[in-house]
């Protein structure tokens, strides 16, 4: 952990953050993700056909 000395003698710690990663703008297309966003699509479409069933 870096730590600095502020004025007035107070210690700031921060912490060591991880190395960022880049990741191909493929990996944001895959079937699993697809389907992720066609479920909670289907989610919400879901509550909301609820919420006016029930109002």
């Amino acid at each position: 952990m870096q730590v600095t000395q502020e004025d007035g003698g107070r210690l700031n710690a921060f912490a060591k953050e991880p190395r960022m990663e880049v990741l191909s703008g493929e990996a944001s297309h895959s079937n699993g993700s697809r389907l992720i966003m066609v479920g909670g699509s289907l989610l919400v479409i879901a509550l909301m056909a609820f919420t006016v069933v029930i109002s």
